[in-house]
């Protein structure tokens, strides 16, 4: 099942949050709708980045290694250019 990294911003706040899906809108739904603790002082949101991944499980490390970033600046970027780089490296045993 393919998975997708998604960021949203709060029309609020103007912060950014930094999500996993493998389904973006029943995920932006249940944001808005105050399902998700660390959104909901947020509220509204919109999505105003998606990406498709092969799987929820890359989808999620990304979304892991995006917010051990802390970049606003990093976040911005992705958005802009609407497509997200960052690469995941596997440890050579």
């Amino acid at each position: 099942m393919k998975g997708y990294l998604y960021i949203l911003k709060s029309k609020k706040l103007g912060r950014y949050y930094i999500g996993s899906s493998n389904n973006p809108e029943r995920r932006l739904s249940q944001h808005n709708n105050g399902f998700v603790i660390s959104t909901k002082t947020g509220i509204p949101w919109v999505k105003i980045f998606q990406q498709e991944y092969i799987d929820l499980i890359t989808a999620r490390k990304i979304e892991y290694k995006l917010k051990t970033y802390k970049s606003r600046k990093i976040i911005e970027t992705i958005i802009q250019n609407q497509n997200c780089t960052i690469k995941l490296i596997r440890a050579v045993r």
